[in-house]
């Protein structure tokens, strides 16, 4: 039973799920878009929403959070000098998805996730 389980699954165990969605993240933050499947970008959105809000704060509590959930200074550095000023009038919302249709192979629904400018 999956009682209290937040999230999807994503085909997954826990701890791999969880090193997807690192790395999603850290693609969308280095990139600024990425190409992915709909069901990860809509995962994905929470956390990087999330490290741009921790970054928008710039403490050195939510740097150290950052840095914690990313595991890279020169990004965090980044997130916090570079892509949270950016974001500073929003209040939220600093990512978007479009769809771009069925993927060839398995026709998985594909999106480009971006971040708003």
């Amino acid at each position: 039973m999956r009682h209290a389980k937040k999230g999807r699954k994503l085909g997954t165990d826990a701890s791999h799920t969880e090193a997807m969605l690192r790395s999603l993240a850290r693609a969308l933050l280095t990139n600024e878009r990425i190409k992915t499947t709909e069901t990860r970008a809509k995962e994905v959105r929470p956390l990087v929403e999330g490290i741009i809000t921790w970054g928008k704060k710039g403490d050195v509590h939510s740097r150290r959070m950052a840095l914690a959930q990313l595991g890279d200074r020169e990004l965090v550095h980044k997130v916090f000098a570079d892509i949270a000023p950016r974001f500073a009038e929003r209040p939220g919302g600093y990512t978007r998805i479009m769809k771009l249709g069925p993927r060839k192979g398995d026709a998985a629904p594909m999106v480009i996730i971006e971040l708003v400018d």
